[in-house]
């Protein structure tokens, strides 16, 4: 595919398929040509089943080629059909279970496609910016290639999540000082530094979270969900169906998309807050009104991505809406009692979310919502934690950048 890079907001396109953000601020994906589409779209020779292609099932959609490794496992995940789920839905339910990628979240998607665009560009070394999946699909992704991977993490995190992390043998980086302002630092040293920082809201993951919709369509065309829920976070998901959505309509895949609805946290609901206030931009919570929440991996106060999701739920009719830790308990227990999946507590909050639509009236109980939980609940704390926890250096904020280069020199 062509690499132009769009601004979804001011229209602006770049030719340095390196960059992630426009000059307006706002990030950047890949433009892609919906006549690549048509055999989706119904108009050609639709594909059915599952082929082993993982995302590069789509692969004229796709911004890198299939670069081998484990990268052609992520996605292909089923689309499940779950009646028990309606009665507290209050309308007809599938599932689209993201537990069921190789490190068990959604990330492998984009993992899978940014790490091989970073391959296809030279880099011997990757990174990201986290402490949950995004920061072991990356390391899973990495060493399945043979690249290098640093991770990012908050001095704070906890053994449970470097263990989980360290598995994959990645250079974990413990970072003193504010861990929400890396995103923006990492960016610059992606620019400095012989190190791919691969983010949340990069081109090329959002390129990989699209064939999840695809997918979607692909499963119940012709007929076509009225309402698809997921947890918000950075946005970068969200971003990446909604980009699907555009794509498909351009090609005719369907008169009417779906309405797309994000969940929040309520201790950590930006995006919410800004839908309900009828604002167009996202703004970051102050500190002092952010909470704590079992749904630690979809808490995030300063979204780099909210506006764009934001922009996506009022373009498809949607909503932003947010729910608590208990309702969040509640409906990961009907996940599993009544649906038979085991969800993380950031994934509990697509059916805790659809319950409270239906109870608004804002999807009606003859309407289909296709729920996306985006990682299993089966990451649980082994054993060893502590050493692997030993492993993490710690590394003062205005030491990282030195620290950084010394790693990628090691190549």
């Amino acid at each position: 595919m062509d690499r132009t890079l769009v601004c979804y907001r001011c229209e602006s396109e770049y030719r340095d398929d390196r960059r992630v953000r426009c000059d307006c601020g706002e990030p950047l994906w890949f433009d892609v040509d919906s006549s690549a589409l048509e055999d989706l779209a119904g108009r050609g020779e639709r594909p059915t089943g599952r082929d082993g292609r993982g995302p590069w099932r789509y692969a004229d959609a796709l911004p890198a080629a299939d670069p081998g490794g484990i990268a052609a496992a992520a996605g292909n995940t089923p689309l499940i059909r779950s009646p028990r789920l309606d009665r507290v839905a209050g309308c007809r339910v599938y599932v689209a279970d993201e537990g069921e990628n190789p490190t068990g979240s959604y990330k492998d998607r984009g993992s899978a496609v940014a790490v091989a665009l970073a391959l296809e560009r030279g880099a011997d070394v990757v990174g990201t910016v986290s402490y949950g999946n995004m920061a072991m699909s990356t390391a899973a992704h990495a060493a399945s290639l043979d690249l290098e991977c640093v991770v990012l993490v908050p001095e704070t995190v906890s053994p449970g999540r470097l263990e989980l992390i360290a598995q994959y043998d990645p250079t974990i980086l413990r970072v003193e000082g504010d861990y929400g302002g890396l995103y923006r630092e990492a960016l610059e040293l992606t620019r400095s530094l012989p190190i791919s920082f691969l983010l949340s809201d990069d081109p090329a993951r959002v390129a990989g979270y699209e064939t999840a919709l695809f997918e979607i369509h692909e499963a119940l065309a012709p007929e076509t969900p009225d309402a698809i829920v997921v947890p918000a976070s950075s946005g970068g998901l969200a971003s990446g169906i909604w980009r699907g959505l555009r794509d498909l309509e351009r090609a005719g895949a369907f008169a009417e998309p779906p309405r797309l609805y994000v969940v929040q946290t309520a201790a950590s609901d930006p995006i919410t807050r800004a839908f309900a206030a009828g604002r167009d931009d996202v703004s970051p919570l102050p500190a002092d009104e952010v909470g704590e929440t079992i749904a630690r991996s979809i808490g995030n106060p300063n979204p780099p991505s909210g506006t764009r999701a934001l922009t996506a739920v009022r373009r498809t009719g949607g909503a932003a809406i947010s729910v608590t830790d208990e309702e969040i308990e509640r409906a990961q227990r009907r996940f599993a009692e009544l649906g038979g999946f085991c969800v993380e507590p950031a994934s509990a909050t697509t059916l805790a979310g659809v319950e409270r639509l239906t109870e608004r009236g804002e999807i009606d109980e003859d309407e289909t919502a296709v729920l996306v939980p985006t990682g299993t609940g089966f990451k649980e704390l082994g054993t060893g934690a502590e050493t692997e926890a030993d492993r993490a250096e710690t590394v003062a904020r205005p030491d990282l950048s030195s620290r950084l280069e010394s790693l990628a020199s090691r190549r």
